[in-house]
């Protein structure tokens, strides 16, 4: 009977000696410095919250570099979730991902589910070059290009021949197809129920070989060192602007670098004091979905779980005037659009836009003494109770154990 697994193994001499392993440890242990760099704040809370970072972005790393890193035999997986955050994650976003390979075929299908905004998109380069240049979009679909099936089915083709529609071309370079769902009502809005397939392979996976697994572990090592770096790069672009200020781009050159297509950001930065509160206003044009989010100093979304820490256009109370004010404080200033810094007096902040109409707000910002947060505000602003907040964080951690539910 002929071989069913006829390449035989190269026997890497890192692996077979277990020096592989020992660069890895080599790598994980360097990785430290980019909690300890001299632009970060020193203090306990920031520290704590630098070393959890470090296990979430190497989970996520095992996950996309290594678990999940086989073109041949994909799954969907998640890139990011409640407990591997990085990469200014968004919280109203359910992100999956699979490996590819450009002269293959495959096949997408099952379920898309109810998601305010869904996107598929096929990027050659990998986050773990800790290159945005090296990033390249080959091509895109959104929700609203699918054709779907009598039973609200969809079945997506990746490659291979062109087709009328559901289809994707794969070329040179293609590395992992990205899913993104955006939720605007968390509670009533369900998550996709997606499978991948090579077309033209066996399902039969053959057994693992050494230079597969030492390639794996390097793409590992260049995730955490090459792409750690560059995430607080990014932060600290953010985080070195004017206080509580944004600046916005639009959603072309994202999108040609794995950004969403039709995204448009406004991105800076916050800081408060133990009694400060930041006032943030703007007006929202007409989109498909907004939201506005805080992250940590490493460019990590602050806990949305359990405290609201971001808001989008759903979950935002406006006043008559169509003005978006949102009060980021430590203590509740019991109005709808607080935003919980979860102790941290500085960090990262993002808006997004999704095909927004007319052009982006300029979003404003001033400091008060949170005493002075009622008189700052329209007399049309509810007022919220400590058990009026307590049930919509209730509701907001109910909606995200459904939409990551295991």
């Amino acid at each position: 009977m002929a071989d069913p697994f006829p390449i035989l193994d190269p026997a890497d001499p890192r692996v077979l000696d277990g020096r592989i392993w020992e660069e890895l440890c080599d790598t994980l242990r360097d990785a430290g410095a980019h909690v300890l760099r001299a632009d970060l704040p020193a203090t306990p809370l920031e520290r704590a919250a630098g070393h959890r970072y470090l296990t979430q972005f190497l989970a996520a790393g095992i996950n996309f570099c290594v678990a999940h890193a086989d073109p041949d035999h994909p799954e969907l997986t998640r890139m990011m979730d409640l407990n591997m955050r990085w990469g200014l994650d968004s919280p109203d976003c359910l992100y999956l991902v699979a490996s590819l390979r450009g002269d293959a075929r495959y096949r997408l299908w099952g379920d898309p589910g109810t998601a305010n905004h869904l996107d598929i998109q096929v990027n050659a380069g990998h986050y773990a070059e800790g290159s945005i240049e090296a990033l390249r979009t080959q091509g895109s679909l959104s929700g609203d290009d699918l054709q779907r099936g009598p039973d609200g089915r969809v079945e997506i083709f990746l490659g291979g021949a062109q087709r009328a529609e559901n289809w994707l071309p794969l070329a040179v370079g293609a590395r992992f197809v990205q899913l993104r769902q955006n939720f605007n009502d968390w509670s009533k809005e369900r998550p996709a129920d997606l499978w991948i397939e090579r077309l033209g392979g066996p399902v039969s996976r053959p057994p693992l070989r050494t230079d597969q697994i030492a390639a794996r572990i390097d793409l590992l090592r260049s995730w955490m060192r090459e792409g750690g770096r560059l995430w607080q790069d990014m932060s600290q672009v953010m985080r070195s602007m004017p206080p509580n200020s944004v600046f916005s781009f639009a959603p072309e050159a994202s999108a040609e670098r794995s950004g969403l297509k039709g995204q448009a950001y406004c991105q800076g930065n916050f800081r408060c004091g133990p009694d400060e509160a930041v006032l943030f206003e703007f007006e929202p044009p007409p989109c498909r979905h907004w939201n506005i989010s805080l992250a940590n100093a490493y460019w990590e979304a602050i806990d949305f779980i359990s405290r609201q820490s971001s808001l989008n256009g759903h979950q935002a109370r406006l006043v008559p005037d169509g003005v978006f004010r949102a009060v980021i404080a430590h203590r509740d200033p019991g109005v709808p659009n607080w935003l919980d810094p979860a102790g941290h007096e500085e960090g990262t902040l993002i808006v997004r836009f999704i095909l927004a109409e007319g052009p982006l707000p300029e979003p404003s910002a001033r400091v008060l003494k949170l005493a002075e947060v009622r008189s700052a505000l329209p007399d049309a602003t509810p007022r919220v109770s400590p058990q009026a907040r307590e049930a919509t964080l209730r509701v907001r951690r109910e909606a995200l154990w459904r939409r990551y539910r295991r």
